[in-house]
């Protein structure tokens, strides 16, 4: 029986089990675990039978957190098991690939792991669930993986959001962050600077204007505050506003559209005319369509058909 996404969206405490599974230099035999009245086999796995999760959100593993998981293996065995599927008379793995390569990197030939039956939908909503909850991926990875499952579940950001268990506006916002140059999202993704200077820079209407910011930030060392400071007084200045017929747009409206923008996940503009104006939300699927439509339905603003 394939995985429900319900019991998906309770997230990993529904699908592995809390207690430690073996310790010192193998794991113990196989052991059954009960968990929220599902019968859970944990078994022993050759890990030369075990290939990589192509679903892998994680791009980046940084080799001084690996040693240290692996001291902690070592130390105290596995915590969780790992999550494999059987295909094609192997087995692939779902989620865990950190405690994966830790046990390679301590010779282990065996590792502690839970079969679940999963197509591949199923692999990828577990293995970015996996990641989120418990890895601590990076900001750029994280919005990779939530678009992941926006294009290949279909989903909304609502929907992410309650898979993942975030607001809505934390998934809006980390999904902005795809809206950098490939530059800027490659800092971030290492920490040379944080997600709130990605934020910042994100209220410049110019790539070549995100760029300069993020040189200045690198080179003179900025605070978030500083640059969300900075990149003001740049719109004040009229190095990147969206232009309109009567000059530069007034940095109130500025204001207001990045919070339209963040409540929407999307781009939003705010068109001043002599008679008044109007407002423009972007979609750019209808999927999307639908999203937003919801959104303004749930804000009591557009009466639901």
């Amino acid at each position: 029986m394939h995985l429900e996404k319900r019991v998906l969206g309770r997230g990993l405490a529904a699908l592995i089990p809390e207690k430690p599974v073996g310790t010192g230099q193998c794991p113990v035999p196989a052991m059954q675990v009960l968990e929220s009245n599902i019968q859970q086999s944990v078994r022993n796995i050759s890990i030369e039978k075990i290939k990589a999760n192509k679903y892998q959100p994680r791009e980046e593993f940084n080799q001084e957190a690996l040693s240290d998981l692996a001291a902690s293996i070592k130390e105290k065995g596995f915590i969780q098991p790992v999550i494999v599927r059987l295909k094609d008379n192997e087995y692939e793995l779902i989620a865990g690939e950190r405690r994966l390569r830790a046990a390679k990197k301590l010779g282990y030939k065996e590792i502690p792991a839970i079969i679940k039956e999963a197509n591949d939908l199923n692999s990828l909503e577990l293995s970015i669930i996996e990641n989120i909850q418990r890895e601590n991926l990076n900001p750029i990875d994280q919005a990779k993986a939530y678009k992941r499952l926006q294009d290949e579940f279909d989903m909304t950001q609502e929907k992410v959001a309650d898979t993942i268990k975030k607001d809505r506006a934390t998934v809006a916002n980390i999904l902005r962050l795809l809206n950098l140059p490939l530059k800027i999202q490659e800092y971030v993704s290492r920490g040379t600077i944080s997600m709130g200077h990605a934020r910042a820079m994100l209220s410049l209407a110019k790539e070549s204007e995100q760029i300069r910011l993020c040189n200045k930030i690198m080179k003179d060392d900025l605070s978030v505050r500083d640059t969300e400071s900075y990149a003001k007084k740049m719109v004040g200045a009229g190095q990147c506003p969206v232009p309109t017929k009567t000059g530069h747009k007034d940095p109130n409206l500025n204001s207001i559209e990045q919070e339209l923008r963040e409540i929407f996940g999307t781009k939003v503009k705010i068109l001043k005319s002599k008679k008044g104006g109007k407002v423009e939300i972007e979609f750019y699927s209808d999927v999307d369509m639908e999203r937003v439509l919801n959104l303004l339905k749930s804000k009591g603003l557009i009466r639901p058909c």
